[in-house]
């Protein structure tokens, strides 16, 4: 039989209060660790010629969010032994490098992808092209998605990991879906509330992410590591 003090930070009250601790140290840490990018969004105009800036100011959300997802799937159940700001920083130290060697050309081909979207009656492109255009890029975003997620927990060189991260996105159409489902949510609660929501809550998307991600997860550790 537990004795209070072995028993204390193990129960389900003890665990939700580690939890939100996690969330909201981790929420904190990602908005100080992407600010200086931030700070320069925020400034922007909706202009469709400041695309290109924008993509700029994004660099730093790419090592921060992959700081995120480590710090969330190495998170400590145990209210009495909590220490997810270390973790984060232990998180952005490993993969900031790999993360921006991926993060960058994605946010690249993203910029020219909305740029030709918001400039598409200059191209004298059929329509169909436009369509073709979206299709793509939301496929670049969930293929972002599994290489951020496969990043941040996984030593891979950073080819390896976008060849993983492809074959994924077809391997587990439910984690795809899953992706997709969230990014529509978000999209559709920045529309209609705030465009600040997606930072606001990054820190729960991220710990959902993961949660979609799991099988990738899995079988990752299963067949691709030793």
């Amino acid at each position: 039989m537990s004795t209070p003090s072995t028993a204390f930070g193990i129960g389900p009250l003890s665990r939700a209060a580690a939890l939100i601790h996690t969330l909201v140290t981790v929420e904190a840490l990602l908005l100080v660790a992407a600010a200086p990018g931030l700070a320069g969004l925020f400034l922007l105009g909706p202009a469709p010629s400041n695309i290109p800036l924008a993509a700029l100011c994004l660099l730093p959300l790419g090592p921060a969010c992959a700081a995120a997802l480590y710090a969330l799937h190495h998170r400590d159940r145990d209210l009495t032994d909590l220490h997810p700001a270390r973790t984060y920083w232990r998180g952005w130290r490993l993969n900031a490098l790999p993360a921006l060697k991926l993060w960058t050309p994605l946010l690249t081909w993203l910029t020219v992808t909305a740029f030709t979207l918001t400039h598409f009656s200059a191209t004298g492109l059929p329509g169909w092209w436009a369509v073709l255009l979206a299709a793509i890029g939301l496929g670049s975003l969930l293929w972002g998605a599994h290489a951020l997620v496969l990043t941040s927990l996984f030593s891979f060189r950073a080819r390896d990991t976008a060849r993983l991260a492809g074959y994924f996105l077809f391997r587990h159409g439910r984690a795809t879906l899953a992706t997709a489902s969230l990014l529509v949510l978000t999209a559709a609660g920045t529309s209609l509330l705030t465009e600040a929501l997606p930072a606001l809550l990054a820190a729960p998307l991220l710990l959902s992410l993961l949660h979609g991600d799991r099988p990738v997860i899995a079988e990752t550790q299963e067949d691709f590591t030793v």
